[in-house]
């Protein structure tokens, strides 16, 4: 017998809370999570992640392990030869992944060249120019009169940044203070098998105290808490962070089972093992159980940020109304009410 459903009256703008009437029965007002999951499995979603790093601390790896598949620049493009670029060459490969039923449009960004030089100065700047013009790609499509039902999403939903495990670099702090404010940050330790636990835990205090330091605002952000649960999930999260992992795309046999991990004279690092690195935290934070989070802050936080005054609703003009200076909108968006002539 289906449970009954339940009648709450709220006053305007109230939430909603206890003390709810019951139904004679049943509705069917949860079958919408069912209409969601079917129509999001029609369509597909798409997620779209930035790894950045000195070169040799294994990101393609890292993004292999994370989606268990070759999806990374590298592995999309064998037999050439891996060379440092004099400038940040930004290169993004786009795969479909399906796991039962539902795809995900999937694009990772490989930041080659960043860190690698011996004049680092400004070499955050192809990272912003691009992170911004998917901002403005977006916002080209959605002040369009005649738009799109789907509008194509190529933002950047989290920027994975691999700190060494030998310490956190100046250029490290400046880039994650400048690039925080624009798209959501997480920060993680490569390579961590090369430390030792002692070793581990006196490097994630010491970026952390760094972190505070400079006021860098990393993933999860408190400021966008939405509920206490969720404030204590992110701060479980956040005393984590940054991730210690190690990356693997091999498999291996431990105990008569095939195991992730990376072979070494002393024996098998699992990847998945979370008594070996943290790498089961990172796929969990975004993948698991804070993908759509990522998404909603960008689109919410991040783009609102990004788009300009024109974009907003336009206020209540009374008598005497004067447009504010300021730059014109483009000319694809809809053009607003002419302003009556000054008496």
């Amino acid at each position: 017998m289906e449970a009954p459903a339940v009648l709450e009256e709220l006053p305007p703008g109230a939430a909603p809370g206890k003390g709810a009437h019951e139904l004679f029965g049943y509705v069917g007002i949860e079958a919408v999570l069912d209409q969601m999951r079917v129509k999001t499995m029609k369509t597909g979603f798409e997620f779209n992640i930035m790894v950045v790093g000195q070169s040799g601390l294994g990101k393609s790896t890292m993004v292999n392990t994370l989606f268990k598949s070759k999806v990374s620049r590298k592995a999309s493009q064998p037999g050439q030869e891996e060379r440092i670029p004099k400038t940040v060459q930004l290169q993004s490969v786009t795969h479909v992944i399906e796991e039962k039923g539902v795809k995900m449009k999937l694009t990772v960004t490989d930041t080659p060249g960043f860190g690698d030089q011996i004049n680092n100065e400004n070499c955050w700047d192809p990272i912003i120019k691009y992170i911004n013009e998917q901002y403005e790609r977006y916002l080209r499509e959605e002040i369009l009169i005649t738009r799109k039902r789907k509008i194509p999403d190529t933002r950047v939903h989290g920027l994975r940044v691999l700190c060494t495990p030998h310490g956190l670099r100046p250029l490290d702090l400046e880039f994650m203070r400048r690039l925080s404010k624009i798209v959501n940050v997480v920060p993680v330790i490569a390579k961590a098998d090369t430390l030792t636990l002692e070793e581990r835990a006196e490097f994630k205090q010491r970026i952390q105290q760094d972190l505070k330091a400079h006021a860098i605002s990393v993933y999860p952000q408190e400021d966008f808490d939405e509920d206490p649960d969720d404030r204590l999930l992110n701060n479980v999260i956040r005393e984590k962070i940054p991730f210690a992992v190690v990356g693997a795309d091999q498999e291996h046999q431990v105990n008569g089972r095939r195991v992730l991990g990376r072979k070494t004279k002393w024996g098998i690092i699992e990847v998945e093992n979370p008594t070996h690195c943290e790498f089961p935290m990172l796929r969990d934070l975004l993948i698991r159980s804070h993908l759509q989070d990522l998404k909603d802050i960008t689109h919410n936080v991040h783009y609102e940020s990004y788009r300009p005054p024109w974009c907003l609703p336009p206020p209540r003009r009374g008598p005497g109304w004067v447009p504010a200076p300021g730059p014109p909108p483009p000319s694809n968006c809809e053009p607003s009410p002419a302003a009556p002539a000054p008496r």
